[in-house]
Order: C-alpha cells, then sequence, then structure tokens
C-alpha cells in the first residue's frame, strides 16, 4: 500500500506548485494564451492581488469559491488566489449555464464566485443562493447588485498576504460531474490528491522544464487540471486552447511548438482524421495522450500514421481516483487499446466480488486505493459509502484502508495488463450472452461506414435484450446495409437490431466526452428513429 508521506512533495498545499519556481523561473513563461502570456513571477504576482481582494471581501480557509471563467490565464489566476487562501476552489465549466451554475453554488454553499461580466447579469437576474455574499466580475461592467464588483488589478503587494500553510489532506477543490445521469455530484479532492497526482504523471511521462503542454482540456475535469499541475510542478509551459476546432488544434501547436497535447477519444478522432486528409509537420511535438474512454480501434491504426515518431500514452481515470492507469508508448502497437498498468503512487486490484481477485484471462471491477483516491461526494455520505470504502477481498493486503469501486469491467492479460470491457450497469444481455456497449462500437467502427457510435439496449421478449446502435454515417446507406457491414466483423449476437442515424456530431459532455445518456435517451424516444 502507497504510503503518501514517504512520497517527496506531497506535503504542501497546491499553490506551492507555482511559488515554487520563484525566484529561479520568474522571468520564465508560465502560461499563453491566444492573445497574450504570462511568466511565472507576473503570475504569482496576480495571484496574490486577487487573493488579497478576495480575503478583504471575507473568504476563509475551507470556504467554496466558484470559479467560472473561460479557459485561460485569469482562470489559473483564479483558481490559485483560491488556494492561496486555503480555500476551496470550485471549478465550473464555462459551458454551463447560469442555472448550473447556481445549482453547484447552492449544493456547495459557496461563498463567493468569479464570473465573466455576461454570465454576471445572467445572475443578476436570477435569485442567487443567500450563501454567495460576493461575485468578483471580470472583463465588464458588474450589475448594479451591492454583492457583485469588478475584479480589478490593484497592485497590491504580497508583504500584506500569509498564505494557508494547513493540512495537505484538507480538502482544495471540489469537481461537479456533468449531470447527464442526473443532478451534477461534487467529488472532493485534497491538496495532497491533486499534488501525487502532478507526480505521477511527470514520472511516467517523462516531463521536464523544456516541455510545453497545449491544454485543450477544461480545468473542471480532472485530467485538465492535472496537465496544469504536472507542468507547474516542472517549470514548463503551458498553452491554452479554448477553441477545440482540429485544424485551430494544429496550428496552434505548430506556432508555439507544443511537445505535448492531452485528449479524450472525440477529439482525437476528429484530430486523427483532418491530419490524415492535411498531413502536417509537428517537429517538437513529444507524446499524446488519452484518457476519458476507450478510442475506436480504426483512429488507433491512424494515429501512429499522422503521428510518427511520437510517443502515444493510452491511460484511464476517474475523478473519484483522480489518476489510474497508463500503457507505455513502447507496448502501444503490441497492446494497442490496452489501458496497462496502475500509474506511479496508485494502487490497482481487479476484483471479483465475494470471489477475490480476477487471475490472467478473466474479468472483474477495477478498484483504486492508494493517496490518489478521493475524500468521496461533497456532503452526500450514502453515495460516498456506495463508491468508497473497504474491500473485503482485498483485506488480506491492506487491511480496512479504503478504494474506490469504479464499476468498469476491465480484463486481466496474461502479461498483467489491463483492457477495459464496460460499464458494470451498461451491459447488454443478448441471446444469452453478457456483451459490453464497447465491444458492439469497436467492430462498428471497422466497418468503415461509421465515425460515432454509442451501443444500447431495449428489452426484448424473445433475446431477452435488443441491441441498438446510434451511430453517425459516412454516407446515406439504409439499415440492411448497415447489418451487412456489421456481420462482417461482429459475431451474429453482437449485431445491431435497431440503427439510429445521428445527424451531424454527437453531443459531448462539459470534459469533451461523448455524452452517452442524451444520446441513449433521445433514440429511446424516437429522436432519431430506427432506420428502416
Amino acid at each position: 500500500m502507497t504510503n503518501p508521506t514517504t512520497i517527496p512533495g506531497s506535503d504542501k498545499p497546491i499553490w506551492e506548485l507555482l511559488w515554487a519556481n520563484l525566484p529561479a523561473s520568474a522571468h520564465q513563461t508560465c502560461l499563453i494564451d491566444p492573445d497574450r502570456s504570462i511568466t511565472y513571477g507576473a503570475l504569482a504576482e496576480t495571484v496574490d492581488d486577487l487573493a488579497i481582494t478576495l480575503r478583504d471581501l471575507g473568504v476563509l480557509p475551507g470556504d467554496r469559491v466558484i470559479v467560472h471563467l473561460r479557459k485561460s490565464i485569469d482562470e489559473v489566476a483564479a483558481m490559485f488566489a483560491v488556494w492561496r487562501l486555503g480555500a476551496v476552489v470550485v471549478n465550473v465549466n464555462q459551458q454551463w449555464t447560469a442555472d448550473q451554475v447556481c445549482y453547484v453554488a447552492n449544493d456547495c454553499r459557496a461563498t463567493a464566485a468569479i464570473v465573466p461580466a455576461a454570465v454576471a447579469n445572467a445572475l443578476a437576474a436570477r435569485d442567487l443562493p443567500p450563501s454567495v455574499a460576493h461575485v468578483l466580475v471580470r472583463g465588464g461592467a458588474a450589475p448594479t447588485d451591492q454583492r457583485f464588483s469588478p475584479w480589478m488589478t490593484q497592485a497590491q503587494t504580497a508583504a500584506k498576504l500569509t498564505p494557508f500553510s494547513g493540512d495537505p489532506g484538507a480538502l482544495c477543490a471540489i469537481i461537479y460531474t456533468s449531470g447527464s445521469t442526473g443532478k451534477p455530484k461534487g467529488v472532493m479532492l485534497s491538496h495532497r490528491n491533486i499534488r501525487i497526482g502532478a507526480i505521477s504523471v511527470v514520472e511516467y511521462l517523462g516531463l521536464d522544464a523544456t516541455d510545453r503542454l497545449l491544454s485543450v482540456l477544461p480545468y473542471s475535469f480532472d485530467a485538465g487540471l492535472n496537465q496544469l499541475t504536472t507542468m507547474l510542478r516542472v517549470g514548463g509551459v503551458i498553452v491554452h486552447q479554448p477553441v477545440t476546432l482540429p485544424s485551430e488544434i494544429v496550428r496552434t501547436a505548430q506556432r508555439h511548438k507544443v511537445t505535448g497535447i492531452a485528449g479524450v477519444p472525440p477529439l482525437w478522432a476528429t484530430i486523427a482524421r483532418y491530419l490524415a486528409d492535411a498531413p502536417t509537420h509537428l517537429p517538437e511535438l513529444r507524446r499524446i495522450t488519452n484518457t476519458g474512454g476507450k478510442i475506436t480501434p480504426d483512429i488507433l491504426d491512424l494515429l501512429p500514421k499522422v503521428f510518427p515518431g511520437v510517443d502515444i500514452y493510452l491511460m484511464y481515470g476517474l475523478t473519484e481516483a483522480f489518476r489510474s492507469t497508463f500503457l507505455p508508448p513502447d507496448r502501444f502497437q503490441e497492446k494497442k487499446g490496452s489501458i496497462g498498468r496502475a500509474v506511479p503512487h496508485a494502487d490497482i486490484y481487479v476484483v471479483q466480488s465475494g470471489n477475490g481477485l480476477a487471475g490472467p484471462g478473466e474479468q472483474g471491477e477495477l478498484v483504486h486505493a492508494g493517496p490518489l483516491v478521493s475524500l468521496g461526494y461533497w456532503e452526500r455520505p450514502e453515495d460516498t459509502a456506495k463508491r468508497i470504502g473497504p474491500c473485503p477481498e482485498l483485506k488480506h493486503l491492506i487491511g480496512d484502508h479504503v478504494v474506490v469501486w469504479s464499476g468498469d469491467i476491465v480484463r486481466l492479460d496474461e502479461d498483467g495488463d489491463l483492457w477495459f470491457v464496460g460499464r458494470m450497469d451498461d451491459m447488454i444481455k443478448t441471446m444469452g450472452f453478457r456483451l459490453s456497449p464497447t465491444e458492439v462500437e469497436d467492430a462498428a467502427a471497422r466497418t468503415g461506414l461509421i465515425t460515432e457510435a454509442v451501443a444500447f439496449a431495449t428489452d426484448h421478449p424473445e433475446m431477452g435484450q435488443a441491441v441498438h446502435l446510434a451511430c453517425v454515417l459516412q454516407g446515406p446507406y439504409d439499415a440492411a446495409t448497415l447489418r451487412t457491414a456489421c456481420r462482417k466483423v461482429m459475431a451474429p449476437y453482437m449485431v445491431p437490431t435497431h440503427f439510429h442515424a445521428w445527424p451531424g456530431t454527437m453531443p459531448r459532455t462539459a470534459s469533451g466526452k461523448l455524452d452517452r445518456p442524451a444520446v441513449i435517451a433521445a433514440c429511446r424516444e424516437g429522436n432519431p428513429p430506427a432506420l428502416t
């Protein structure tokens, strides 16, 4: 069992990641926006200036502060100002609506929020939760409501501020889920969780001060936040990319000599197809990383072709355990699609409930232990107890230390590498077979007729469940054509009985992943209807 006290650098508050670069790298570039950049020293000054403003407004250690800004230098400064005071960052994705911001503010009883002018005006027209005493407004005039005030640069000195120096196990951030399956829940992360996450990823990716990472994933997503903290850990550069068009991503990577890009499967699909049509030389690019789900086999095959000589890291994680597994790039071709093994400082097990650990060739639920396990869900003890707690099957190995039950089924191969099978609650039971939606989606991608797919099931009186496939098609194919193509790459029981042709691209969550529940709900309602 990994002991966090033996991990150097894990015993300090999160704001120290920035200050550790001072004064040696004060004049080095830290963050790059599309229209400006900032050095480590100037960022620290901006952070303390804002921290003093928040302190003078009454923000105290432990208070929750909402940060709802576009990916930018301002967003990073706001987060670190909150952390500098020992308060808790609640980063709400900038795509979320004012109503969603109000929900989160009420749920976590936020005392303050930092938002752009347009959002401030929308909030002023609503009943703000009574806990929100102050709203700082960036980039425009503040509403006349006395709780709203402009975020203004006041050139205050750091000598006026005593930074937080408390317990590294204290609550640091609350990351809210997308809420696609119900009301969003806030996952609580400690300073230690986030710091060890940065230490781990720096170690296995081999990051250093010469790296310049393209930041596309939002900071309200744990993987996006980790990208920021890893660069601060080594003194590198973050290049913000708020626009997710593949042409813009490639252009920015080229212009700023980016060495690394992190993405989720839908993003890699669009980038890979773009580069296949418009090959672009990216000589400084060293590595790309994937998280947030499986990349389909057709895109996995394409990635080495469009990124020649670039290391490809396939990763897996969930917010409740922060960082989890990775497949080293030297095993990419041999184990294409595997999620690999535990990242440094994480403990990963494959458990068969009631039977113990899974052996080679067997499946089980992926269970996480160690210092990256989160603090649970904000003020939801029952939900926390369902997901995080001791594991009887692991008692002989780790005693009563808590674990995170992922809810994901994985297969352990003969070499000890893990392969994602599917979500436990998504498994399809058809014609006597237990089938993962991912298996259907991967096979559908191999037909060459489908670019995006979501498989699901409906009850059927004879089959048990019937397989449906929502899909974005390459052309105007009918159900018979799709079924014939699927039979060439699927076992008979896998072939969908119904196809739903999705118009345009499928919806995404705030973190850029496919919004599977939204797609499934729409298809169940007949929009789009099944093809004939």
